[in-house]
């Protein structure tokens, strides 16, 4: 069980307390657990839409083939990381 350690103080309208009490009322829930569970789906919507991507079919295929063309060689990362392993070498 999580034990509540945290505050969070807010201040609004009367207008806006009265809609919030009768909305949390109307769902059983105290208005802090309302308030609480309002805060928590919406943040949770929010950073889902920021943190994930919706590609079209198209828009996949080349996502994955540019992922495909990664295996191809690179040399001139090759000789970089050559580089440097001589001048970690030469550190030692």
């Amino acid at each position: 069980m999580n034990e509540a350690s945290e505050r969070i103080d807010v201040r609004t309208s009367p207008a806006v307390k009265e809609l919030i009490v009768r909305a949390a009322s109307t769902a059983g829930m105290s208005v802090s657990a309302f308030l609480l569970s309002a805060a928590q789906e919406r943040a949770q919507r929010l950073l889902a839409d920021q943190e994930s991507l919706t590609l079209s079919a198209a828009d996949w295929q080349a996502f994955v083939a540019a992922l495909d063309s990664l295996d191809k060689p690179r040399p001139r990362l090759s000789a970089a990381m050559a580089r440097h392993r001589e001048w970690e070498s030469a550190k030692s």
